[in-house]
């Protein structure tokens, strides 16, 4: 009688779900190990050299110092809590030549324990936005100290939303900035990328460019500087209801990236030795 060969069922307990599992429990262990290491370490430790920067003297605050300034005073008009913001921002940012260094070098590749998610993303995905990334939540941008024209204009508006100011994040070709919207009626445009603010609306300055000079002059920037920024002026524009319409994809992902770093360990650790004691009893049961 020919002999009929019949392969076994993998079993609860068999070596290579436990190996399986032991890889899960391992993964888990590892992802909130490098949660863990992140507590102790900081985005920003970075002191910058004079060239690698793009202004003299470009970052004066520190983290918590730019934290306290932004918080409004009593009595603070709209206006010139606006203009305050604009100048801390434009103080706690470095203007880093952004696309000059490696991406590890100013952490604009965010590091694998403060978020591996993100971290992944900027090494394998081949997407530059996660590459070279730009942080969605403001408190983490100005926690990592770097950032450009986009940058400065997300934290402005987050900042000024908190206080109920009306604001959009207006994006030129080359260069973005902030049209604050005023009790009053008037609109204001703040550049806190480059510690500018101007008492004009930006279709003001979008027909006449000429209008912005004597306000970079005033914060000693230089004229080349202030023409190239005019010929973006000169530029169509689109205004953005805010960070979440700015870069929609990546403010949710950031979101959603933070809330699961540490649920998502603690759930593999929790499952896999769930899964290794079963086998575990299996086996023994078996025996």
């Amino acid at each position: 009688m020919e002999k009929v060969l019949r392969l076994k069922p993998l079993s609860a307990g068999s070596s290579l779900s436990r190996w399986f599992y032991s890889a899960v429990l391992l993964s888990g262990i590892v992802l909130m190990g490098i949660n863990l290491t992140g507590l102790f370490l900081n985005l920003n430790q970075i002191d910058f050299l004079e060239h690698e920067v793009r202004f003299k003297n470009d970052v004066e605050l520190t983290y918590n110092e730019s934290i306290q300034l932004l918080k409004r005073n009593d009595g603070e008009s709209d206006m010139d809590y606006s203009f305050r913001v604009n100048d801390v921002i434009s103080k706690r940012l470095a203007h880093i030549y952004w696309n000059k260094y490696e991406p590890e070098k100013f952490n604009q590749l965010v590091p694998i324990w403060e978020n591996y998610f993100l971290y992944f993303m900027g090494k394998f995905s081949g997407i530059p936005e996660y590459k070279r990334y730009h942080f969605a939540n403001y408190s983490r941008s100005l926690k990592r100290g770097i950032g450009i024209c986009g940058d400065a204009s997300m934290v402005m508006s987050q900042v000024l939303n908190k206080e109920g100011i009306e604001n959009k994040i207006a994006s030129f070709n080359g260069h973005v900035v902030s049209a604050v919207q005023l009790n009053d009626g008037k609109q204001i445009v703040l550049d806190a990328d480059f510690g500018v603010s101007m008492p004009f609306s930006i279709e003001e300055i979008h027909q006449n460019p000429s209008l912005v000079d004597r306000y970079y002059l005033d914060q000693a920037h230089q004229p080349e500087q202030i023409e190239s920024l005019k010929e973006s002026y000169i530029g169509r524009y689109k205004l953005w209801d805010g960070v979440e319409h700015f870069i929609t994809k990546k403010y949710y992902f950031e979101k959603i990236s933070y809330a699961l770093k540490w649920p998502l360990p603690i759930f593999l650790i929790l499952v896999a030795s769930i899964c290794l004691y079963r086998s575990n009893y299996l086996i023994r049961n078996s025996d």
